[in-house]
């Protein structure tokens, strides 16, 4: 027995219409959610989506709130006719961002994949907020992710009640983006036992989800797919399966190929996170924030920019976004209790937090980079000082 679940009623012209709650808000990334933290994607970007959708006359698949084009501009950043800006969310290969947008308007599910901190979460939110306007349905990946995370689970009490029905079945994320044509989400997907995993296969294989307790079975409607994001570099990864691999075009999201590119990553978003935090403006930074970029490319890379000195390289990733955490503590240490101006002291204890993974050989790694690099580089005394004052 097949049932049909009939999905959400969605007007492909307005990008906030799935979310009744939602305001707009400047394209700059300001919440416009109230007293929201962080605002999800589709309620902070909400006057781009619009004005997007206003001027994008190009074919849209089915239930898409943007054309295919409009996703990737989107993503990328860029001018409307109109004198609208779009502000990048990604910085990195265009091609990456087209094949992503691409695989999502075909039956193929889309495995985003690489290190930690190459922004596999961040693509994966706008990705799905300009498809779907939800960004919502979201599977997070963990050892302990249950089938039912991905399949559905029950309303015990309903079920004590009455025994198993419709009304006592709680859908899953993955369900609801199935009945309503939407884009479902999994985070971390190599974090799930891979038991779990598998419970993938028929839905992203068969397009439908078995229900055998009522036996039904709920059939995907146009529109619905599946962003996943994935590392295999990390600690508890579990493989996925070749049957389960097969059924997802895999996008490798790679680490920034420059220090200027990943400079403008980083000052972007700390940017607009400290914009929510009221934190001191990033253009008064500028120089601490390329200083962390340095170090961390110098260590993850094992070598110096200009390539003369060889280095080891510590436990940890050093991924961007670790850069970016390290500046957006560094500026509010500098709000609170400097000056407002991020300096080298602002910054120096999050860079040994982050080097310093491993007390024993990373502390090591550290104290040659700071003798042998940092100490002889004109400009760079203020940062060695701090350094080992927060090393001490």
């Amino acid at each position: 027995m097949s049932v049909s679940v009939e999905p959400t009623s969605v007007d492909p012209s307005d990008p906030t219409s799935a979310d009744p709650s939602a305001e707009e808000s400047g394209g700059s990334g300001a919440s416009g959610a109230g007293e929201a933290l962080r605002p999800h994607a589709e309620t902070a970007f909400a006057a781009e989506l619009a004005g997007l959708a206003a001027q994008d006359d190009r074919p849209r698949p089915a239930r898409w709130r943007l054309s295919p084009w409009a996703v990737a501009t989107y993503l990328l950043g860029g001018t409307l006719p109109d004198g609208t800006v779009i502000t990048p969310k990604y910085v990195g290969p265009r091609r990456i961002v087209e094949v992503a947008v691409t695989t999502l308007a075909t039956d193929r599910a889309l495995l985003l994949l690489g290190v930690p901190g190459t922004a596999k979460t961040w693509v994966s939110e706008h990705l799905a907020a300009a498809v779907s306007g939800d960004s919502t349905l979201l599977v997070q990946g963990t050892a302990g992710t249950p089938e039912e995370a991905i399949r559905y689970g029950w309303n015990y009490a309903q079920l004590l009640a009455h025994g198993p029905s419709r009304a006592a079945l709680v859908p899953s994320p993955v369900m609801r983006a199935m009945s309503d044509g939407m884009t479902a989400r999994i985070e971390e997907l190599t974090r799930i036992p891979a038991d779990v995993q598998d419970t993938l296969i028929t839905i992203l294989s068969e397009k439908t989800l078995p229900i055998p307790e009522l036996g039904q079975e709920v059939q995907a409607v146009r529109g619905f797919n599946v962003i996943a994001t994935a590392n295999d570099r990390d600690r508890g990864v579990n493989d996925l399966s070749s049957a389960l691999r097969r059924r997802f075009n895999t996008v490798v999201l790679p680490l920034p190929e420059t220090a200027d590119a990943e400079v403008d990553i980083v000052s972007r978003r700390v940017d607009q996170i400290g914009r929510s935090l009221d934190l001191p403006s990033v253009p008064d930074g500028m120089d601490e924030i390329r200083r962390v970029v340095t170090v961390f490319r110098e260590l993850r890379d094992g070598v110096t920019a200009d390539g003369r000195t060889k280095l080891k390289s510590p436990s940890g990733t050093l991924s961007t976004a670790e850069a970016i955490s390290v500046v957006t503590n560094g500026l509010a240490l500098a709000a609170h209790f400097g000056d407002g101006v991020l300096r080298a002291s602002d910054v120096a204890a999050g860079i040994l937090g982050a080097v310093v993974r491993d007390p024993a050989a990373d502390r090591v790694i550290w104290q040659e980079y700071l003798e042998a690099v940092v100490r002889e580089r004109d400009g760079w005394k203020d940062f060695y000082r701090a350094c080992r004052e927060v090393g001490a």
